[in-house]
């Protein structure tokens, strides 16, 4: 009866405990679409200065949510399952999944620019074709489309200036291509010096260039969402383990304790640990390689 009801009260405890975890995972992202939110006030009521204009109480919160990234979810949980097994082995494994985790977070950002920067290069092109169909001069075209199109990057105003005044726009284009994603940049600039030296059309070229890099996206984008499937595999595969854990705490068999307090336990939990990270690393480099065909 008495171990009845302590695997009463253990249940308890682990449902309580997951139950704050996801109430933290929960905060964590409020907090940062808010920041986002307030970061994005902050340009547009200071005149894209960045300078801050709002009030302690919300800037003590942006710097609160700056600290409170996505990653840091991770030491929550190793926390969790650290009280739940009594031990500490869990906390210190969550510290280091915590730059692991915020480094493919970060990676996966970058990978969101560089398809987002891709996809401004291919409006661009079409928007300066449009320009010239419409009469504008070359210069003209491209101050009027590349204007906060998000195609250029950090070199704009260097682009612009050069569209503005006279200046050497395909070597402007050229230096805004190395921008990550802005790999089409290089062929409106090659599309610009032939119109400029040969006399052909610009808008032929740029609606060529446009249609060419609209079908290699497209076929990118067919290609990822083929992966998709095997994306969701491994997931499920990594999350397994945990599933499996959860379960026999459920039905009360107590799986941290073993794991964590037994020699036995340990010896599995690393051998685990190796396997399951050998073959997250093994599939996730197949889909990528996958990707890059």
């Amino acid at each position: 009866m008495a171990q009845a009801a302590d695997h009463g009260r253990r249940r308890v405890v682990t449902a309580l405990v997951f139950l704050a975890v996801l109430c933290a995972g929960a905060g964590l992202c409020v907090l940062s679409a808010r920041e986002r939110g307030l970061r994005r006030g902050r340009l547009l009521f200071a005149g894209g200065s960045g300078k801050s204009v709002a009030p302690w109480g919300v800037s003590l919160r942006g710097r609160v949510s700056d600290r409170l990234r996505p990653e840091w979810i991770c030491l929550v949980l190793g926390g969790a399952v650290a009280v739940l097994g009594g031990s500490v082995l869990p906390l210190l494994v969550g510290a280091l999944a915590v730059p692991l985790l915020g480094r493919r977070l970060r990676t996966v950002a970058a990978a969101r620019d560089r398809l987002a920067r891709a996809d401004a290069v291919i409006t661009l092109c079409g928007a300066v074709a449009a320009e010239l169909r419409a009469g504008k001069q070359p210069g003209e075209a491209l101050l009027a489309a590349g204007r906060g199109s998000g195609a250029l990057g950090a070199a704009e105003a260097a682009v612009l200036a050069a569209a503005r005044f006279g200046g050497d726009v395909p070597e402007a284009l050229r230096r805004a291509a190395r921008e990550p994603g802005a790999g089409g940049l290089r062929g409106a600039a090659a599309c610009w010096r032939v119109s400029v030296d040969g006399g052909a059309g610009l808008a032929a070229g740029l609606e060529g260039l446009e249609g060419a890099l609209r079908a290699e996206r497209d076929q990118r984008a067919g290609l990822r969402a083929e992966l998709a499937g095997a994306r969701s595999t491994v997931l499920v595969l990594a999350l397994l383990p945990a599933g499996g854990l959860l379960l026999g705490t459920a039905l009360g068999a107590d799986p941290l304790r073993t794991l964590l307090h037994t020699p036995a336990g340990l010896c599995c939990l690393l051998a685990g640990g190796v396997l399951e990270s050998a073959g997250f690393f093994w599939a996730g480099r197949i889909v990528r390689a996958g990707e890059d065909v």
